[in-house]
């Protein structure tokens, strides 16, 4: 793999993937990153690998819903792998714009797969990211596997699962090199804030009201970033081809206790001025529409194939996700305020 697309590069999970590739791990090859910049993509993420790789990293603002521009990019570049992060991923805005999603999402990976299939002589991978929520909801025990049937019951995990399958007949119809990974729920390093764990932190942080969903009862499987980085890497290199694996982070716990554990270890780590307990704040809202109850990820084939088992503990990454958000409160900032979006047009337009 020398020339890698990256999509979706700038947004959360896809800017930790590329400092993992660049500063990490054993990757020597060009990184094409291809990103939007959507609301949740910030090239600021990246601002420092730009520098420090100038012969290793590529940007490039595309929209993948560009037929043409994917087709000119993958042979301007000689493109021989791709890892495909770029999609609309809030089921909130699904719910009420569900329109992007099918765009992005579904067209958007059309126009990749098409890409690639052009290419195939010269494709060593094609790697898509998908999510857990394409298999819907669990009741209070067992864990979606492999061979879960798919039952989307959101705009978001509909559009996704109709993506996986996309990618699976391109594998089955022109022989396309392709693995699949379904993760659970990510937290870390440069999420944007409208996911539930920067959310609560920032929130709790500045002594506001911490939204729950219902009863907080609905429950989570929690993936460090960094571990999901370096699952998806692994697959990359040693998957075998037309696969699927489950991505999990063993760490189980329902919204309530998770909000309870981050109010707990800010109370810790800087408490309010009034001395006030910040899960005094908790506030239970009403659900949304659809709320899958309980996700739970069985990684046992990535595990058993390929070796892979997460490093992080819930505590320990959470611990460390809220001293990121306390020392990068200029990123914080930038973000909450949209004043980043005029860092892109400066740099971007």
């Amino acid at each position: 793999m020398k020339n890698m697309l990256v999509t979706g590069g700038c947004g959360f999970i896809g800017a930790n993937f590329i400092r993992y590739l660049l500063n990490e791990s054993d990757y020597a090859g060009r990184i094409i990153n291809v990103d939007n910049l959507t609301y949740a993509g910030n090239p600021e993420n990246l601002a420092d690998i730009e520098i420090d790789y100038p012969d290793q990293y590529i940007f490039i603002q595309a929209d993948i819903c560009d037929g043409t521009r994917m087709a000119k990019i993958f042979a301007d570049y000689q493109i021989d792998s791709v890892c495909h992060f770029a999609a609309e991923s809030h089921v909130d805005r699904s719910i009420v714009k569900p329109d992007a999603f099918i765009q992005t999402n579904i067209v958007g990976t059309f126009n990749l797969l098409e890409s690639a299939r052009s290419r195939l002589d010269h494709l060593i991978r094609f790697h898509h990211i998908s999510t857990d929520e394409v298999y819907g909801s669990l009741g209070s025990e067992g864990y979606f596997t492999e061979k879960t049937p798919y039952k989307p019951n959101s705009p978001y995990s509909a559009s996704k699962a109709a993506s996986d399958h996309l990618v699976r007949a391109y594998h089955k119809t022109y022989d396309l090199p392709m693995t699949i990974s379904n993760c659970s729920n990510n937290y870390g390093p440069y999420q944007f804030p409208e996911k539930l764990v920067p959310l609560i932190i920032l929130n709790a942080l500045e002594g506001k009201s911490l939204p729950v969903y219902g009863d907080g009862g609905n429950v989570r499987d929690w993936l460090y970033v960094r571990d999901h980085c370096t699952a998806i890497w692994k697959i990359m290199k040693q998957g075998k081809n037309g696969e699927i694996y489950n991505i999990g982070g063993n760490s189980e716990m329902k919204n309530i206790k998770l909000v309870e554990m981050i109010c707990d270890i800010l109370d810790e780590m800087k408490r309010l001025t009034n001395n006030r307990s910040r899960r005094d704040l908790i506030d239970f809202v009403k659900d949304r529409p659809g709320h899958d109850r309980r996700y739970a990820i069985d990684f046992g084939k990535l595990s058993r194939e390929l070796g892979w088992f997460p490093e992080a503990s819930l505590e320990i990454g959470i611990r460390d996700t809220i001293k990121w958000y306390i020392k990068n409160q200029k990123w914080v900032g930038r973000v909450k305020s949209g004043e980043y979006q005029t860092w892109i047009k400066t740099h971007y337009s």
